[in-house]
């Protein structure tokens, strides 16, 4: 069994861990920057519930947009170009959305706010497919699940460090906005540093045209790309799950704020439990599995976390909020009888969401030759924007027809059934694991 930590000192595969985090840390210290002034700075201390769902549910469509329109052009320059040259250029830009981000903060306008968060989006959407896709390029067979686990884990800390920094540096009253900004940038800095240490990866396959009609090239990368069965039902999963997340993700901050009373500090720990334990769970498929490429747990995984989603539900059921205008800190909040339980079954969610989609991720990867893998990510990225965006239009319809956040979770949880199913599909579709002898014909 490859050992997971020990990839991290191999120059194939740091340069990108370390850009790829940088990155994930930069997008979210932004994004919750910018969830914590409107939400508490500009909205104000008392409850604006429908108001915030909005605004989360338009800046989560807005960060998704360039995903479903652009992942099919992305996936084509990925496999036709040096995926590192296209990573540093990438990063280079990410230094002037750094900066047009930081205006909106400074002067504090929601629009060109969004516009950094749609140019940051932009970006991600070109680094997407070839996080993926390098790694079956520079790693061994037997070091690509464990890779692809590094990749989520490394993701999901980032989220942990850019959402408790953002939920840090600006306050309930909107002070700490020059510091945001700065930080930002910075990080947009040394991510473009790490980014020239990515060993080169160049294309593998002749140069074929790049098709730039983002529809026309999108339909047939789908077209191409769900014909095999196992990539099929893995984005169907992988789509199905963060159609789950999205809903989850939108009612997360209004449920903190609203109902557990939070600030935004304890908006950061729920965040970081969160994303602290997806990083386990990543890493722990991978080890249960044995580096071999499997849904054999997907079914179980997922089924578990609608569980924890369901024990979730009671705990924000029971919990009374403070009087309106009144929040607890992280202190006041872990004296609370019920607050540990809280934040066990929060990490449970989160881990049991880990192990569920990692490997799927990585069958991505083994399951076509190298030099079709980007696109294969970016079909399955332009599949997964559109149920993103189908989740948060469903989230957002439920608010306004009064169906509460708490109610939402009930629907979260019977998502997971589904989910299990399509794991399950997939589990018989490969009675054995893959190999990986696939990517080296």
């Amino acid at each position: 069994m490859t050992s997971t930590l020990r990839l991290l000192a191999k120059r194939k595969f740091w340069p990108l861990f370390i850009t790829q985090l940088l990155g994930a840390f930069n997008d979210n210290l932004f994004k919750f920057s910018m969830v914590i002034l409107v939400t508490y700075g500009i909205y104000g201390l008392e409850g604006a519930t429908e108001r915030e769902t909005s605004f989360n549910a338009l800046a989560s469509g807005i960060f998704i947009l360039p995903f479903f329109l652009f992942s099919a052009l992305a996936g084509q320059l990925a496999d036709n170009y040096d995926k590192a040259r296209i990573i540093r250029l990438v990063k280079t830009l990410e230094i002037a959305i750094a900066i047009i981000g930081g205006v909106g903060l400074f002067i504090e306008s929601e629009t060109i706010m969004l516009l950094a968060l749609f140019l940051l989006g932009l970006q991600s959407t070109f680094f997407g497919p070839i996080k993926y896709a390098i790694l079956p390029q520079h790693l061994e067979i037997d070091e690509v699940l464990a890779g692809t686990g590094l990749v989520e884990a490394g993701t999901y800390i980032a989220i942990l460090f850019g959402t408790v920094l953002g939920g840090l540096i600006i306050d309930r009253n909107g002070h700490g906005v020059e510091l945001a900004i700065a930080a930002v940038l910075g990080v947009a800095i040394v991510g473009r540093i790490a980014a020239q240490f990515v060993p080169d990866a160049p294309s593998q396959k002749a140069m074929e045209k790049i098709d730039f009609n983002v529809f026309r090239s999108s339909f047939r990368l789908i077209s191409a790309t769900l014909h095999v069965r196992k990539l099929y039902l893995s984005i169907i999963a992988i789509s199905f799950f963060w159609t789950i997340g999205s809903v989850l993700i939108i009612q997360f901050q209004p449920l903190v704020k609203n109902v557990f009373s939070g600030s935004p500090e304890v908006v950061s720990l729920f965040l970081g439990i969160f994303s602290i334990g997806i990083a386990i769970g990543s890493i722990l498929i991978n080890r249960l599995l044995k580096s071999k490429v499997s849904a054999r747990f997907a079914p179980v995984s997922v089924i578990a976390m609608g569980i924890f989603v369901v024990m979730f539900y009671f705990i924000v059921r029971g919990w009374t909020p403070l009087p309106v205008g009144e929040f607890f800190s992280i202190s006041t909040f872990m004296q609370e009888p019920t607050a540990w339980p809280v934040l066990l079954i929060l990490a449970g969610i989160a881990i049991t969401g880990g192990m569920f989609v990692v490997p799927l991720y990585a069958f991505l990867t083994t399951t076509v030759p190298i030099s079709e893998t980007a696109r294969t990510i970016a079909a399955n990225n332009v599949v997964n924007s559109g149920c993103m965006v189908i989740g948060a239009v469903l989230a957002l319809a439920l608010s306004m027809i009064g169906v509460s956040a708490a109610e939402q979770l009930l629907l979260v949880a019977a998502m997971c059934v589904v989910a299990a199913w399509l794991g399950q599909q997939l589990h018989l579709a490969c009675d054995d694991p893959v190999t990986g002898e696939a990517i080296r014909k």
